[in-house]
């Protein structure tokens, strides 16, 4: 599988631009807004500055003056709370419709991603992606406009008063200002890719935790525990390093920009001072010189500390957006067909197919199968069995070749009219959170009580329906706690006999169910089964012996071909399988 090339962070913030996009109302608001607050801010040491400078010494205070000076800095600084309350709605607004957006797509994209992507990456990875990147994503990006916009302009706008009030000392300033810019590059360069590690080897560790909780049974009957405890150790220090670099280096962020900071801080007092001695600046002016030194200074450190949470955020956002553009299952055509009335004629022609190019699979696979037709798929593990269902319900395309139901290339029609012409039993049971009712319907309301209570008792499930504490209005979870592995499949049994399809697909349907059950339930699959072609994937070759067409599979192909009796005596493959089965009975 070729892998694809990680995001970049210039990719990714060009990337995040286009989510920003759509609110860029509210961008401009914010900067207009943190424009506004930082002008404030500037604005009030030099009104404390022409303060100072009324204050000339004992009984020399012009208070009325002062008055005024101070009646304005109040102003100032509510007109300051007020740009900077809408700054926060504006930024807390983009930031939270920003993750909105991104998740929707995310969760959109989810959902037409072909199965070849879901069976490739651990479903632990792809939730923690989808949550726990995009909160961290959110968090770094309503930092950065909060911190990092007001940062910049508190740095331009300061420079620019400080040019105002005195060219040579703010050229001073000036002149200091790369040993700050060259340590926060310096900062930003080495915690970009550790913050990208730590955030992958987090959903890892996601990963590993999901599957040990939806094994947790396995785990125990295996005896897995220490292993997996090592496992997750394993992950865990490695987590614990990565982590450790990226804080490291980010925490060098404060003392670096404060010594810097100290430095600028002491240019502009010793300067202003001799400056002031000689009679360049009055007193006020070197106070607001000083206060405007402190202020150009700080934003360097916030912006420090905010570069490196956005480090982290640009990290899970790359990771996030790989994910969404990752290559849909192919679409469908714009002129696809539904298949309605569906009669069942299915043909595979030159079918050749594998899940990794360099592993071949099915080479050259052709089959016709005749509506009504019980075609039953046997053959040793790995062969291609269920693959061939993967196929038929085009949960993959073939590589080459061509399956047709009644006579249309089902590349050629819509996924839902084919998906909707078949009936699936798997070994594996399917059900979600809700009543046994929707479990059994899907959702749907077309069905009677009675249609409903007549197909469980049909597969035989109402004996034990019938006892839950509600009937059919009995809540369920989606693992289906508190009922045994027999009882859940019977239920989806139940949904087959409820929806009557036009086509079967029955994969080891009646695996969990005891041999009585799975008796009865046999005779009214071959009722079912009557004028509908179907397809039966069993290792137990007793409970397909009725099948028109045996197809015996192995490493991909059809090795032979008829009914039960012929096969067995053919004397070949099947029934080598055959009698290891029932030698000893």
């Amino acid at each position: 599988m070729e892998k694809k090339k990680k995001m970049t962070q210039k990719e990714t913030a060009a990337r995040l631009w286009t989510y920003l996009k759509p609110h860029r109302f509210f961008v401009i608001l914010s900067l207009l807004t943190a424009a506004a607050t930082v002008a404030g801010t500037l604005y009030l040491p030099i009104l404390m500055g022409k303060a100072i400078d009324h204050i000339i010494g004992p009984g020399q205070v012009h208070f009325t003056v002062i008055g005024k000076i101070l009646l304005s800095g109040v102003a100032a600084a509510i007109v300051t709370g007020l740009a900077q309350w809408i700054m926060n709605i504006c930024n807390n607004r983009i930031t939270f419709h920003v993750t909105r957006d991104i998740r929707n797509r995310a969760i959109e994209k989810i959902e037409i991603l072909p199965l070849k992507y879901v069976d490739g990456h651990s479903y632990g990875d792809v939730v923690s992606r989808v949550i726990a990147d995009v909160d961290q994503f959110a968090d770094g990006l309503l930092m950065g406009f909060t911190q990092f916009f007001t940062g910049v302009i508190t740095i331009l706008g300061t420079i620019g008063f400080m040019f105002s009030i005195h060219v040579w000392i703010a050229l001073l300033v000036v002149c200091l200002t790369p040993i700050s810019l060259f340590v926060a590059r310096f900062i930003a360069s080495h915690t970009y890719s550790m913050f990208r590690l730590q955030s992958e080897t987090r959903g890892q560790e996601t990963a590993l935790t999901e599957e040990m909780m939806e094994g947790q049974k396995v785990v125990k009957a295996f005896g897995y525990e220490q292993r997996a405890q090592e496992r997750f150790d394993e992950i865990n220090e490695r987590l614990r390093d990565c982590s450790l670099q990226a804080t490291f280096y980010s925490s060098l962020t404060n003392p670096c920009t404060r010594f810097v900071n100290s430095i600028v801080y002491a240019s502009v007092a010793l300067s202003g001072a001799l400056t002031a001695l000689t009679g360049g600046l009055s007193v006020g002016q070197l106070t607001v010189l000083l206060s405007y030194a402190n202020q150009y200074t700080k934003p360097f450190n916030e912006i420090s500390g905010v570069v490196t949470e956005l480090q982290n955020a640009f990290a899970c956002a790359a990771r996030i957006f790989e994910l969404i553009d990752e290559t849909p299952q192919t679409p469908e055509p714009a002129d696809a067909k539904e298949l309605v009335h569906v009669k069942g004629d299915v043909s595979l022609s030159h079918v050749k197919f594998s899940y990794e190019p360099e592993k071949k699979l099915i080479e050259d696979f052709n089959l016709q199968v005749k509506k009504g037709q019980r075609v039953a798929i046997v053959g040793p593990t790995g062969c291609g069995k269920t693959t061939i269902i993967n196929l038929l319900m085009r949960f993959y395309d073939v590589n080459a070749g061509a399956i047709q139901v009644d006579g249309e290339d089902i590349r050629q029609v819509t996924r839902y009219s084919l998906r909707d012409s078949y009936g699936m039993v798997l070994q594996d049971t399917w059900l979600k959170t809700g009543t046994v009712r929707d479990n059994i319907t899907l959702g749907s309301d077309v069905f009677t009580d009675e249609e409903i209570i007549h197909a469980a008792k049909e597969a035989h499930s109402y004996s034990f329906i019938k006892k839950m504490p509600k009937g059919l209005d009995t809540w369920i979870t989606e693992d289906g706690a508190g009922m045994s592995q027999g009882q859940k499949q019977l239920l989806c049994i139940t949904r087959v006999m409820l929806h009557v399809p036009a086509m079967l697909i029955l994969d080891e349907a009646t695996s969990s169910i005891d041999t009585r059950t799975e008796q009865k339930i046999q005779n009214a699959f071959a009722k079912l089964m009557e004028g509908r072609t179907s397809f039966i994937v069993a290792h137990r070759l007793s409970t397909i012996q009725n099948a028109d067409t045996i197809l015996v599979m192995k490493n991909g192909r059809i090795i032979e071909q008829g009914d039960h009796e012929s096969l067995l005596a053919q004397d070949g493959f099947y029934a080598q399988l055959y009698n290891s089965q029932f030698a000893n009975v």
